[in-house]
């Protein structure tokens, strides 16, 4: 029988925003992949509506700032990635918890890349009083995968995942 995980999705005050399940795939030194998918459909404000059936595969490195989520229409094509800059999880049997640091990037299938919630980092930052070391943080990981995105822009759409 395959593990399942509660993934909690938690603002720096440790509440949670988010949460939701996900099946265990694999798990080796630096991450965890897990797949999930949407039980029903969701109004996102830069994704539209995500179908009910969307399959999520996501993956949480231990030691990276950010984990991704790959979303596939119900079919299994490619709707589009979905990167969370974020504090790395906290992993247990049956859980993972991480801390969203508001920042997002969006990939779409054509390698066209958008930044997304820079302004709810920023509020949130001085709301929450975001340590400064994580928010030092935060912004170089931002960078970090800006520069990645251009790269794939440049190469395609198919070198994204063997980057992230």
């Amino acid at each position: 029988m395959n593990r399942i995980y509660t993934v909690n999705s938690r603002k720096i005050d440790r509440t949670i925003r988010r949460s939701w399940k996900c099946d265990h795939i694999s798990t080796d030194n630096d991450k965890v992949d897990l797949i999930g998918s949407f039980e029903q459909s969701v109004e996102h404000s830069a994704l539209g509506i995500i179908a009910s059936g969307t399959i999520s595969r996501e993956r949480f490195y231990f030691k990276r700032w950010y984990n991704f989520f790959i979303f596939q229409h119900p079919t299994g094509n490619l709707r589009n990635y979905y990167v969370n800059i974020c504090m790395p999880p906290v992993v247990s049997d049956a859980t993972i918890d991480y801390i969203d640091l508001d920042i997002d990037l969006i990939v779409w299938p054509d390698g066209q890349w958008q930044t997304l919630d820079l302004e709810e980092f920023e509020a949130n930052r001085v709301e929450f009083g975001y340590p400064e070391s994580v928010a030092a943080r935060a912004l170089a990981t931002l960078a970090e995968l800006e520069r990645l995105m251009v790269r794939v822009s440049l190469e395609g759409i198919d070198t994204l995942h063997s980057c992230l």
